[in-house]
């Protein structure tokens, strides 16, 4: 069931994504050649029927002009429009052709992907909060050891860790992990207004083999509990955004080296975490949430401005814009083709990372 699960969760995220730049290619009339799922060899194809009206009122139907694909690696798709590649398609009418649109039709076409995967997380939060009820204000101290932080109650609030301001759960799990095993200030602000600066020790968490499960700080978090309308549409966008904050400071460590490369995770790792997912106590809304957070995480991926990426694309688009001429095409491609190949080789690094993580 896990590899079921797998796959539903990842090819629902990339439909999504690609339904996107689908729906705003065709809006703009570009020629789509095909709506792919998958990567690697077609394992089937269809076309849908679309209905024509003739002028003498007479209605059939022809086949689309859309290719609807399914191929055989379940790790990404793609929507192939006229107008991407370098030479010019001649048997595309100029005007169905990506290059000869508005610019604004370009623009939107490019990052729809990106908006349709935000959109999706939005929703999915708020069903979970509609149905499970929400925690909002997730830095509330509570299981207090007052052994160890005498001066702390239950209520008072983190503020930050090892000098890192956190004001959300998915922050302060950030700001954490980049600590590890070290000793670390912890800011706490007190119900009364006031602040102190603790120092923290984590204690490592061990399985029965000895391997690392996590750390103790001898305290816990916790938030105030909600069961409304309101409350899930605060969850959903509030949650939203901490998602988003904790992708741009992930990726911000990443870069400056505060975060390791081997913390990522690929296809490998996703499948132990949809595993793991599937087999907690609660294993519908731990997997939409699963859904929710893998959705936000591929839409701020490609809205980043790399090579090979929507937020690339785009990127180009705002340099026309600027420069009042398009970037060679010959160029764009090329530079998009080297990125695709540094991805591939990050993506073989990751999986071979996420298969040692297993044994």
């Amino acid at each position: 069931m896990t590899l079921i699960y797998f796959i539903l969760i990842l090819g629902i995220v990339v439909f999504i994504h690609e339904l996107g730049h689908f729906l705003f290619a065709k809006k703009a009339g570009i020629y789509v050649y095909e709506f792919s799922l998958g990567m690697g060899p077609r394992l089937f194809k269809f076309n849908r029927k679309r209905k024509v009206k003739g002028k003498d009122g007479k209605v059939t139907y022809e086949p689309d002009e859309t290719d609807y694909c399914i191929r055989l690696l379940p790790i990404g798709g793609y929507v192939q429009m006229a107008g991407e590649e370098v030479e010019a398609d001649e048997s595309i009418p100029a005007d169905r052709r990506l290059q000869s649109k508005p610019w604004l039709s370009r623009f939107m076409t490019m990052v729809a992907g990106v908006m349709f995967n935000f959109l999706l997380a939005i929703v999915l939060l708020f069903f979970i909060g509609l149905i499970n009820g929400v925690t909002l204000d997730s830095t509330k101290l509570v299981n207090i050891d007052s052994s160890i932080y005498p001066t702390l109650k239950e209520g008072d609030r983190i503020v930050k860790i090892g000098g890192k301001m956190v004001n959300n759960y998915d922050k302060l799990a950030l700001e954490l992990t980049v600590q590890g095993n070290k000793k670390f200030d912890m800011e706490v602000k007190h119900a009364n207004g006031n602040k102190e600066i603790v120092p923290v020790e984590p204690k490592e968490v061990l399985d029965e083999n000895g391997e690392l499960l996590g750390y103790d700080y001898s305290f816990q978090v916790d938030g105030d509990d909600y069961h409304s309308l309101w409350g899930a549409i605060r969850y959903a966008f509030g949650k939203f955004f901490s998602m988003i904050e904790q992708m741009f400071f992930t990726i911000l460590y990443l870069c400056t080296g505060t975060l390791s490369i081997k913390m990522l995770s690929g296809p490998v790792g996703i499948f132990s975490v949809v595993g793991q997912a599937a087999s907690g106590t609660a294993p519908f809304l731990s997997l939409v949430s699963l859904l929710a957070l893998i959705s936000v995480n591929v839409g701020f991926i490609n809205l980043l401005p790399f090579p090979a990426f929507d937020g690339c694309h785009a990127l180009f688009l705002i340099i026309e814009k600027i420069k009042g001429s398009p970037v060679s095409p010959k160029i764009e491609n090329t530079i998009h083709n080297i990125g695709f190949l540094l991805l591939m080789l990050l993506m073989i690094y990751i999986t071979y990372n996420d298969i040692l993580r297993l044994f």
